[in-house]
C-alpha cells in the first residue's frame, strides 16, 4: 500500500469486501460491481461471519463423533461444503493465495466424503476431519510460499493499469 492510501478500497454505494483486518493479512478489496458479488462480500466481511463459520465447523465435527458413522460422515460432508464453498467464494472476491487450496482442497474432500456417505462407510478408515485441518494446513503453507515469494498473499494483481505507451 502506498503512503495516504485508503486500507479498504473505496466504491460507491458498498462496502469493501475485505478490510486490511489481521494486521494487514487480507489483500486489497475487489470493487463489487455486480449484486450478486456486494451480497458474497455482505457474507463474508468481518470477524463475525468467520468465527460463526470456524465455530459451525468445529460444532459439526464434534457431534458427528456421537452419531452413527453414516450421519457423521453426513456432518463431516456439510462441513466439507461449507469450508469449501468460502473459502472458493473468498478468492473470487479477496484472492487470498490459501483460498486456491483450501476452496478447491475441501470441495474435493466434499465429493469423496459424498461418496463415503452413499456407501455407507469411510474410504479413508475414519480420518476424515484430520484430512480436512491437512487441507487447511496444506493451504496456509502454499500461501505462506507464495508471500515469501511475492510479497503479497494476494494470488492476482490489485490493479488493472492500461498498456503503458
Amino acid at each position: 500500500m502506498r503512503a495516504g492510501q485508503p486500507a479498504t478500497s473505496e466504491r460507491v454505494g458498498s462496502r469493501a469486501p475485505c478490510t486490511r483486518a489481521l494486521c494487514g493479512w487480507s489483500p486489497p478489496s475487489l470493487a463489487a460491481r455486480t449484486s450478486m458479488a456486494a451480497a458474497v462480500d455482505r457474507l463474508l466481511v468481518g470477524y463475525a461471519p468467520a468465527v460463526v463459520l470456524v465455530g459451525s465447523i468445529v460444532a459439526l465435527f464434534e457431534i458427528a463423533g456421537f452419531l452413527p458413522q453414516r450421519a457423521g460422515l453426513g456432518l463431516d460432508l456439510v462441513a466439507g461444503i461449507i469450508g469449501g464453498s468460502w473459502c472458493s467464494l473468498n478468492f473470487w472476491r479477496c484472492r487470498h493465495a490459501h483460498c486456491v487450496v483450501t476452496g478447491g482442497g475441501w470441495l474435493a474432500f466434499s465429493v469423496l466424503v459424498l461418496i463415503e456417505v452413499v456407501i455407507g462407510h469411510s474410504l479413508i478408515q475414519g480420518y476424515e476431519q484430520p484430512a480436512f485441518i491437512a487441507i487447511l494446513g496444506a493451504g496456509l503453507l502454499f500461501e505462506a510460499g507464495w508471500y515469501a515469494r511475492r510479497r503479497t498473499n494476494a494470488v492476482l494483481s490489485v490493479e488493472r493499469r492500461p498498456p503503458s505507451r
